[in-house]
């Protein structure tokens, strides 16, 4: 999966975000519409789509959009 793909799945469960609007370097914890909920569908996105786990641990270290895509099994 490349980064913009990831980016536009991200863009998907920020409602409140226009699609184009996250880049990798965009801290997702900045945005106006960030949430602790957005937190637990981050992860819940991770283990749905990308069949794999994230921590809290691991999230709480993220600070980009890029961070987050990292987490990604390779």
């Amino acid at each position: 999966m490349t980064i913009e793909e990831f980016i536009s799945r991200i863009e998907s469960v920020f409602e409140d975000e226009q699609p184009g609007s996250l880049q990798p370097d965009t801290e997702f914890r900045n945005l106006e519409s960030w949430s602790s909920m957005y937190a637990l569908i981050i992860v819940a996105l991770f283990e749905t789509d990308f069949k794999t786990t994230v921590t809290g641990d691991q999230l709480r270290k993220c600070n980009t959009v890029q961070d987050l895509y990292q987490l990604l099994p390779k």
